[in-house]
This record gives C-alpha cells, structure tokens and sequence, in this order.
C-alpha cells in the first residue's frame, strides 16, 4: 500500500452582492484555473449554491502543510481579493481543515 498522504483543506465562501453573482463567479472560475497550476496544489474545486442564490464555495486541497499560506501571497490570491471584494455582499469565510478523512483521486 502506498504511504498516504497528507492533504490539507482550505474552504472559502463568498457571497455576491445581488446582481453580481455572474462577475463574482468570473472572478473565482479565473482563480480556480491559476490556482491549480501552483506547486503542491493537488486540486482546487469551484461550486455554486443550489440553495443560496449567489453563494459560492472555493475548495482547495494541497498536499504540502505551508503551501496553502505561502499561496495567500501569490499573485493570483492577490489579485482574485482585489477583483472579488467589490463584488461580494460581505466579508468571505475562508478556514484552513486538516484532514480527517479526504479521498483524492490524484
């Protein structure tokens, strides 16, 4: 069996300002594909909510415990907080999750 790896969780929720939510949604798709592309991120995942119009969640798994801090630095964080903050309703929830238990296909 191979040695399992560990993989660390950032989740973050935003909320669209109301009328928004398709600018919003731009902003975070554009992050996504960036972000997939950095060192140790193992993937980065885009949702929107089926019960909370205008809601919408940025799941990123990394496999490496300092890459999801070091990446709040990157330019593309940088810039994805710049184009998102006039178009959210709110201040986002973003957390860090060690896992428990997380299945990752990679």
């Amino acid at each position: 069996m191979p040695d399992e790896v560990e993989i660390w969780v950032v989740a973050g929720s935003f909320q669209a300002r109301p009328g928004a939510e398709e600018q919003l949604t731009a902003v975070l798709a554009n992050y996504v594909v960036l972000t997939r592309m950095r060192p140790h991120c193992r993937n980065v995942d885009l949702v929107v909510s089926a019960t909370d119009s205008g809601r919408l969640l940025v799941v990123e798994k990394w496999d490496e415990a300092d890459a999801p801090r070091a990446h709040l630095d990157d330019d593309e964080t940088v810039d994805m907080a710049r184009a998102a903050v006039p178009l959210l309703a709110g201040k986002p929830d973003l957390d860090l999750y060690e896992t428990v238990s997380a299945h990752d296909l990679t």
